[in-house]
């Protein structure tokens, strides 16, 4: 899997993604179904741009341009991890995403529990 990961940009002040890159490392979260065999590559870690995520799709582009078969919205977006306020836009984005991106691109809602 080559990983790309995009987080809120309002976290990003305090949270520097131990959570996320945790989950990858010991396959928990959204990666706990990954097949063990399957080496996980991170090929970016970049914040959706900031409200309303207009530009999470510019980032999303540019992560499968660089090898990204796989586009996870951090926990801090889909699940509000770790203030316990989820992203409003995190619907709409994803939607845009995954038109931008296509049908080959797996689209995780979220990288730790």
């Amino acid at each position: 899997m080559k990983l790309g990961i995009i987080r809120c940009m309002q976290t990003e002040d305090y949270c520097p993604g131990t959570g996320d890159f945790r989950a990858v490392s010991e396959r928990r979260g959204a990666f706990a179904s990954v097949n063990p065999e399957e080496e996980i590559e991170i090929i970016g870690f970049i914040n959706c741009g900031g409200c309303p995520g207009k530009k999470a799709v510019l980032r999303a582009r540019e992560l499968k341009k660089r090898g990204a078969d796989t586009i996870a919205f951090a926990s801090c977006i889909q699940k509000g991890t770790p203030i316990g306020y989820a992203c409003p836009f995190a619907r709409k984005m994803k939607e845009i995403v995954q038109i931008e991106v296509g049908d080959s691109i797996r689209i995780l809602d979220y990288t730790h529990d």
